[in-house]
């Protein structure tokens, strides 16, 4: 039986997570979640933008709502629907802490490659495919990233 990494989150946290991550992963909520995002829209508005029944997109926004990534407030017949940024929470922390973990491993790398060839010859790391090479060169170093380089003299 496989040992389960330890959680930073509680499982409460955990759970919400889980939650968002299941919400998110249906193109058509995503699409709501960013119609949403910065205006408060009806139920009938946001229908609007897709080819689909009301009763599919009435669906979507429950998901995203039991998700805790939606709010509802209802004015007389009307439902509107925001974004709820804070149902993120849980899902941005983890991230935060995937992503601190991965730049940490690369420093390490590039670290301990130093220490073992002081003279500085090149070598590559590559992490998370964030950043896919590190090469040194004596007293200058790159980042080589998906999208960009960025350099440094060291």
């Amino acid at each position: 039986m496989g040992r389960r990494p330890p959680a930073d989150l509680g499982d409460e946290q955990e759970h919400a997570m889980d939650e968002a991550l299941r919400a998110l992963a249906e193109p058509r909520r995503r699409a709501i979640l960013r119609l949403v995002a910065h205006s408060e829209l009806a139920a009938g508005e946001i229908a609007g933008y897709f080819e689909v029944t009301r009763t599919a997109v009435s669906q979507h926004l429950t998901v995203l709502k039991n998700a805790g990534l939606l709010t509802e407030r209802k004015v007389a017949t009307r439902r509107l629907y925001r974004a709820r940024p804070e149902g993120l929470a849980g899902l941005r922390q983890f991230l935060d802490q995937m992503w601190a973990s991965s730049l940490e491993v690369a420093r390490d790398l590039v670290e301990a490659d130093r220490a073992a060839d002081p003279a500085g010859r090149a070598s590559a790391v590559t992490t998370d495919g964030r950043a896919s090479a590190v090469t040194t060169h004596g007293r200058a170093s790159a980042v080589t990233t998906h999208d960009r380089t960025s350099a440094a003299a060291g």
